[in-house]
């Protein structure tokens, strides 16, 4: 802890001066975040660093397994976040980012090792339709990439949840907000996007289009001018 106390004061000494006046602004005027990402609270995953964003570019929520609940009444930080920065901070896009070698996915797809972690085991209930998809779909796999197959199934699986959050849904159906699904790969340091079309991760490469889950664009069930022009 000694050691992250001597890292605080090189901010405050060395760092934070070279940037003291985006910071009074930031103070000052608030935060326009460009958008917002939900990753898992591993330590190896900084999302931050990964978009190389500066203070205010971002806003970020973090947890075990990059869950998003179905939304509820009952309150929850998830739910909250979420809904702040569509409804008030007004961002347009939104990340939910899984990873390799994630510990909560391997919980998930061993349930015998939360034995004594039972909070643990109730929040990856959140998660329990990737490991249906993964036990279902994929024949004869298991260990580390059962786990890999887990963790891109559970960033579709937030995504869908992510869709019952009225703030969000009306958005979309307003074709203000797109959604994004990424997977980052710790040891390669490779980003993988879904795209919505084909349903697969890709590797994102430079000079290529960035993969999208769900592009922004006007989402309306209903036809309502067709029913204005009949009634006329």
């Amino acid at each position: 802890m000694q050691d992250l106390i001597g890292r605080v004061l090189a901010f405050q000494n060395r760092v934070f001066p070279d940037q003291s006046a985006l910071y009074t602004r930031l103070a000052r005027h608030g935060q326009s975040p460009k958008a917002l990402m939900i990753s898992c609270a591993d330590s190896r995953v900084i999302p931050e660093e990964m978009m190389q964003a500066g203070p205010g570019e971002l806003f970020v929520c973090r947890n075990a397994g990059n869950i998003v609940p179905p939304f509820a009444t009952q309150n929850g930080g998830v739910s909250s976040t979420v809904e702040y920065a569509v409804a008030a901070l007004g961002v347009r896009d939104i990340v939910v980012c899984g990873h390799s070698d994630c510990g909560a996915m391997k919980a998930l797809m061993a349930p015998e090792t939360l034995a004594g972690m039972p909070n643990v085991a109730a929040w990856l209930k959140h998660s329990s339709a990737a490991r249906e998809v993964v036990c279902s779909s994929y024949k004869g796999i298991e260990g580390a990439d059962a786990a890999r197959a887990a963790a891109q199934e559970n960033v579709v699986i937030q995504l869908a949840h992510l869709r019952t959050h009225p703030s969000v849904a009306a958005g979309i159906a307003q074709g203000e907000i797109a959604l994004h699904g990424w997977f980052f790969d710790i040891e390669k340091g490779d980003v993988l996007a879904l795209d919505g079309v084909s349903g697969r991760f890709v590797a994102v490469r430079e000079g290529m289009e960035l993969p999208v889950a769900l592009p922004a664009a006007t989402r309306r069930a209903y036809d309502q001018d067709s029913v204005v022009e009949v009634a006329a």
